[in-house]
């Protein structure tokens, strides 16, 4: 199982790549950096938070892991 220290880093490497894809994405498709990126913030938080959870549920449950015990 990943330390919560671990699932967070890499929580907020992924989002900074996917904050810095999306407000470009935003941006050529509003033409506004300030739309394009407060919409990349707000998709980021709502990600970070998903993942982080979904993360943690994750490493608890041992099915289809090599000696977990469940298969």
């Amino acid at each position: 199982m990943d330390t919560r220290k671990r699932t967070f880093l890499k929580a907020i490497l992924w989002n900074l790549l996917g904050l810095a894809s999306m407000a470009l994405v935003g941006f050529l498709m509003t033409g506004s950096a300030a739309l394009g990126g407060g919409m990349a913030v707000a998709n980021t938080l709502i990600g970070l938070t998903c993942y982080i959870v979904y993360e943690r549920v994750w490493s608890r449950i041992s099915w289809g892991r090599i000696g977990g015990g469940h298969v």
